[in-house]
């Protein structure tokens, strides 16, 4: 598989202290128990959650 960087994930998040602040929340959330939004076996879960933030499937949402 390809590697991930952050360019790739900037191009959906505004900038990185955003993306930090996603990718954090997104493990919290994989290490209880959700599920993977993208196929990503062997890998981290750091990695898994900035794969998702760059395909697309986790979003910010503003409260």
């Amino acid at each position: 598989m390809a590697r991930i960087t952050v360019e790739d994930c900037l191009k959906r998040v505004q900038n990185r202290f955003v993306l930090v602040h996603m990718v954090a929340k997104r493990v919290r959330r994989i290490r209880e128990g959700s599920e993977y939004l993208v196929s990503s076996p062997k890998n981290e879960d750091i990695v898994v959650a900035l794969r998702e933030i760059a395909a697309g499937k986790i979003k910010l949402i503003d409260d």
